[in-house]
């Protein structure tokens, strides 16, 4: 496995081919410090390319997922202490590491407890899956304190609509976990840490099944098509599913159904 990066805002914990990633600072509600999203990248920079590595789980220690910005650093910016170059250097890095989370070849799951605001919010919507606990509370706050959901817009917009999208930026309600799930954030709702654990680990054996660069190629596919012509569509398609074809993984995977036994990255 490749070397994980040392971390101090981030507990890193790799078991059998997954690593969750924990923001270990619950007493100030788990912040996106700008030394946590530097951390954040230089995670997904180090397993990017690790096909070991089947997946990734993010959460919060203290029950607590996210509370988004870091307020303190803002309110240096707010007394002039930063620069407008600096707010925006500051507000592209959360870009780019939505952008790395959103972009992982593999699976990601945002493993939710107390509450996701704003960026918390946001990093959410880049995840694969979501799960909740039945507890946790969402909101996107920015207004209500003069701020915008700047850089996790689109990523709001591509995970719930334009209308979901719309109501939850503009009104900035703050919605439980059943709502959060009708509105198409959340994909399961759990009661508790044990459920939250065996949710988890159901989704880690569901991921095991399948070939990990067949899911890297994939997710590829989720996030590059839409934004292309009909015709670069199919041809991108063409071009994967041939790659794929002749690939290790498709002659062990159609070699394990023939021959009636578990393909070789199940049993990992």
């Amino acid at each position: 496995m490749t070397d994980l990066p040392q971390t101090e805002a981030l507990d890193l914990e790799y078991d059998a081919g997954w690593l969750t990633v924990w923001f270990n600072q619950p007493e100030a509600r788990n912040p996106l410090t700008d030394k946590r999203i530097s951390e954040l990248d230089d995670v997904c920079t180090a397993i990017r390319d690790n096909r070991d590595i089947r997946g990734v789980t993010i959460r919060g220690r203290g029950g607590m997922f996210c509370a988004g910005g870091d307020l303190k650093s803002f309110k240096s910016a707010f007394q002039g202490d930063a620069s407008r170059d600096e707010i925006i250097a500051m507000s592209l890095a959360a870009a780019a590491v939505f952008d790395s989370i959103n972009s992982l070849p593999q699976v990601t799951v945002m493993a939710i407890e107390g509450a996701a605001v704003a960026g918390g919010f946001g990093l959410a919507c880049v995840g694969d899956l979501v799960i909740a606990d039945e507890a946790a509370r969402f909101s996107l706050t920015e207004t209500t304190i003069g701020l915008v959901p700047a850089q996790i817009t689109p990523f709001i917009l591509e995970r719930l609509g334009m209308r979901e999208g719309r109501r939850l930026m503009l009104l900035a309600p703050m919605i439980g976990a059943a709502e959060a799930k009708a509105a198409g954030l959340v994909d399961t709702v759990v009661s508790g840490p044990e459920a939250m654990a065996a949710e988890i680990e159901a989704i880690q054996a569901q991921v095991r099944r399948s070939a990990p660069g067949a899911v890297a190629d994939t997710k590829r596919l989720i996030l590059t098509l839409p934004s292309m012509e009909r015709e670069a569509q199919a041809d991108a398609a063409a071009q994967t599913f041939a790659d794929r074809m002749v690939s290790d993984e498709a002659r062990e995977g159609i070699a394990s159904f023939l021959e009636k036994r578990k393909p070789e990255w199940a049993e990992r």
